[in-house]
């Protein structure tokens, strides 16, 4: 008994490496990463609730992602992340009263841009709409702080296993849609108990 569940926990965790891979390859466009960031929190979501799935069902939800204005969602992320460090270059390069306070507003603002992409990608279902999607996980992302903190805790994973070794961001990668998935699955156990 014990044996079986070690390995089913284990199963979880090696699922979570090889999405963090597909995910790394679908997003080498990086307009792409909010597409890839769906087609990965939905082929773990399957594997979690032990539906069949794999690179097939991953790549058919990854087209559907996009087809749906996943591509749109990317450019919009990029380009708030590129004003976010418009502005802290803005901050460092003159001498601007409060330009601490601006630079760590900025810093914040990227991570809240962060999660929302993170929180929207794991909401997605083949036909949502991501312009539904992403005002209302910015919502959530505010709401629910201790679920957010778990992803930024995924986000921090990220950075470390990149830190340690390059290599293994790309199977880390996957641990974000997992993080994002539990602090969904967290918030949805915390208000259906109240």
């Amino acid at each position: 008994m014990r044996r079986d569940r070690f390995l089913a926990r284990f199963g979880v965790f090696a699922e979570c490496l090889l999405t963090g891979v597909w995910i790394a390859v679908a997003a080498l466009p990086l307009v792409t990463l909010p597409a890839a960031l769906a087609a990965g929190a939905g082929h773990l979501r399957r594997t979690v609730e032990g539906e069949g799935t794999g690179l097939r069902s991953f790549a058919a939800a990854l087209r559907a992602a996009l087809r749906g204005g996943g591509w749109a969602a990317g450019l919009l992320y990029w380009a708030a992340l590129a004003l976010v460090g418009a502005d802290l270059a803005f901050v460092r390069a003159l001498p601007v009263p409060g330009g601490r306070a601006a630079g760590a507003l900025a810093l914040l603002v990227a991570l809240w841009a962060t999660v929302t992409l993170l929180r929207a990608a794991t909401a997605w279902r083949p036909g949502a709409s991501w312009r539904a999607l992403l005002p209302d996980a910015g919502r959530r992302a505010l709401r629910d702080p201790a679920g957010s903190l778990l992803v930024v805790c995924g986000l921090a994973v990220v950075a470390a296993s990149a830190w340690f070794s390059a290599p293994l961001a790309l199977p880390a990668l996957g641990l974000l849609p997992a993080a994002t998935l539990a602090a969904e699955h967290r918030a949805s156990t915390a208000l259906a108990d109240a």
